[in-house]
């Protein structure tokens, strides 16, 4: 990340409580063609969140603190502050002398975006308004939220008009987070209801959903040199696996979850380009 961290824009995704088994699942299936073509191998990698809901999730992730890769470490990172003693900074970790990775990017030169999903992001009031908060710029409005059925396709809509803003030559640090997935989603399968509410198949289709929007999102995101892009979920979400449902609880459907990391090719290259 030395070297890409003031050379490529950087995109980061967090697909909100997206189960890996699901994702795994529809990738092997072919059901979400845009994401799977990304995908080293065409699979997700299996990682481990770092919280086990939006606000603990997104609080270490902005710290440097990715998912883990699920195996036995130490593991490099991409991202981390200067801290002495710290036994996951690597010669090509990217180390900033700032509290959170946001700051850090931007003081490298980059415009730091945020598009907000879930209430977290929402700005409308002190908590729903720290994590955005670290952003030099910052988007939600209802139609980006929870309740939206339209959600990911309006916040796709803004990424492009911000993309189609910036100077040429202004470095872009975009995040997104995908409130799609989160519940309720059972507006996003067909014949589902509001009495029978979500469950695995409509997180299924949720991520169908977003699938078929994400082409145009990365389109952007490559839209004017090459940009170094991270897609995961910030921890998944239990529909009664073991008497368990939602999340901010120690389960495994929880704690694991689907991560990738991929180059998309600027305007003057090809998908192989590297």
């Amino acid at each position: 990340m030395r070297e890409v961290v003031g050379t490529d824009d950087l995109l980061l995704v967090t697909l909100d409580t997206l189960r890996f088994d699901i994702a795994q699942e529809l990738a092997a299936a072919g059901r979400i063609p845009h994401l799977a073509r990304h995908l080293p191998g065409g699979r997700w990698e299996r990682r481990h969140a770092p919280g086990s809901f939006t606000f603990a999730s997104h609080q270490a992730i902005f710290a440097g603190f990715l998912p883990t890769p699920a195996a036995p470490g130490p593991h490099p990172r991409l991202f981390a502050a200067r801290f002495a003693g710290s036994e996951t900074t690597a010669d090509g970790t990217f180390v900033y002398d700032t509290p959170d990775l946001v700051s850090g990017l931007a003081g490298a030169g980059y415009r730091t975006v945020c598009i907000g999903g879930v209430g977290f992001f929402n700005r409308q009031g002190p908590l729903g308004s720290v994590l955005p908060g670290l952003f030099q710029e910052s988007h939600w409005e209802p139609e980006f939220g929870v309740a939206s059925p339209t959600s990911f396709e309006s916040q796709v809509a803004r990424a492009e008009e911000v993309v189609a803003a910036l100077p040429a030559d202004q470095r872009l640090f975009l995040f997104v987070n995908v409130s799609a997935l989160h519940q309720p989603n059972w507006f996003h399968l067909p014949g589902a209801t509001r009495e029978a509410g979500d469950s695995r198949e409509t997180h299924a289709a949720a991520l169908e959903y977003v699938d078929r929007h994400m082409g145009r999102l990365f389109a952007a995101a490559g839209s004017r040199r090459r940009c170094f892009a991270i897609v995961c979920s910030d921890h998944g979400t239990a529909y009664g696996d073991g008497g368990y449902t939602g999340h901010r609880l120690g389960h495994e459907v929880v704690w694991t979850v689907p991560y990738a990391q991929f180059f998309l090719p600027g305007p003057d290259e090809t998908d192989g380009a590297r």
